[in-house]
């Protein structure tokens, strides 16, 4: 990885700045915050900035159906995954655990459910069924305690939590390295040779603290902004 400004000392230096001054969740108006800080102390981002504008927020409601709908992101694409997600909706109306659980194996996969995500969801509606898991108390819980209830149900994995800390949650500071978007993008602004791992995509990201999901959103901006030019 090419040596670049820290962000986060950058931060440090400054007079009544630190991590403490990162918002526990994302509005447009700390979004604005995160992204003038970050485009401030490195250029690349700063780039991003001046070529397609400031980022969406990109927020969802918190709940099982958000976190139904990431599960069914997983290694697809949105189109595909969103569609799936429509059909869904459609067919319980409203998408709730109890709901999920009265469709059998033949209208899921009808619907678009691989075997697998039909097995994951299942369990994580089981699991909130059975008050093993409690949506709406995440949000009242650090990002460490969100990871550590999320990533006990069968098939949620870092991946599916980062997002939910990012959309669901608006954490300014969760961070979903192994997202393919984010590495063909990070590979792109910071010009590298070749595409980073999650792990040095987790290690880039560290300069970004506290606000490396504002860095995400700068990222994702600019990958999805250039894909729709072409």
């Amino acid at each position: 990885m090419p040596h670049a400004m820290s962000c986060t000392a950058n931060m440090m230096n400054q007079p009544g700045v630190g991590a403490s001054d990162a918002p526990r969740s994302l509005t447009k108006t700390s979004l604005a915050q995160g992204v003038a800080h970050l485009t401030k102390c490195d250029p690349d981002l700063a780039r991003i900035l001046t070529v397609y504008g400031r980022p969406p927020l990109w927020a969802r409601a918190p709940g099982f159906s958000t976190l139904v709908r990431i599960i069914l992101e997983q290694q697809v694409s949105l189109a595909s995954a969103r569609a799936t997600y429509d059909r869904l909706r459609a067919a319980t109306a409203p998408l709730t655990p109890q709901n999920f659980l009265k469709l059998d194996d033949t209208t899921l996969k009808r619907i678009g459910f691989s075997r697998q995500k039909i097995a994951y969801v299942r369990h994580l509606a089981q699991a909130v069924v059975a008050g093993e898991l409690n949506l709406r108390a995440l949000t009242a819980m650090d990002d460490d305690a969100v990871r550590g209830a999320l990533l006990r149900l069968k098939g949620v994995g870092p991946w599916t939590v980062e997002v939910y800390l990012l959309m669901a949650l608006r954490r300014p500071d969760a961070w979903p390295a192994s997202d393919l978007g984010l590495l063909l993008a990070a590979q792109q602004v910071k010009r590298l040779p070749a595409r980073p791992t999650p792990v040095e995509l987790h290690e880039l990201g560290e300069r970004w603290r506290p606000w490396r999901a504002v860095a995400a959103r700068l990222l994702w901006h600019y990958y999805l902004s250039r894909a729709a030019a072409k």
